[in-house]
């Protein structure tokens, strides 16, 4: 979990906001980009197959450094340069991921 500025979709610059790489890390060590997808507070879509929600007042939520409960859409994906992230605030535990991996398979359409 990120602090990046996350580009708007009109081409402006966008705000600082939360996001999660989702590229391997064996690739963001060979390219100055990272994929990332959004993080948002903004929770209608939290029971999407395409969203993960993660619910800060457990262990797991904690862990990502987020300050109240979010919703990652696998919808909303972006390349940022690497030198875009301003901090580090957490990581994802084990289960999250998996959870991730599931939603943007159902994002891209893969088995």
């Amino acid at each position: 979990m990120v602090l990046v500025r996350f580009p708007h979709p009109t081409g402006l610059r966008g705000k600082k906001r939360p996001a999660v790489i989702v590229q391997s890390d064996m690739y963001a060590r060979a390219v100055s980009t990272l994929v990332v997808a959004e993080v948002t507070k903004n929770l209608t879509m939290a029971s999407d197959p395409t969203c993960l929600f993660i619910d800060t007042s457990t262990p797991e939520g904690k862990a990502t450094g987020l300050v109240r409960d979010s919703v990652v859409s696998c919808l909303v994906l972006v390349t940022v340069y690497e030198d875009a992230v301003a901090q580090v605030l957490g990581t994802l535990a084990p289960p999250l991921k998996q959870e991730l991996n599931d939603c943007l398979k159902v994002a891209l359409e893969l088995p």
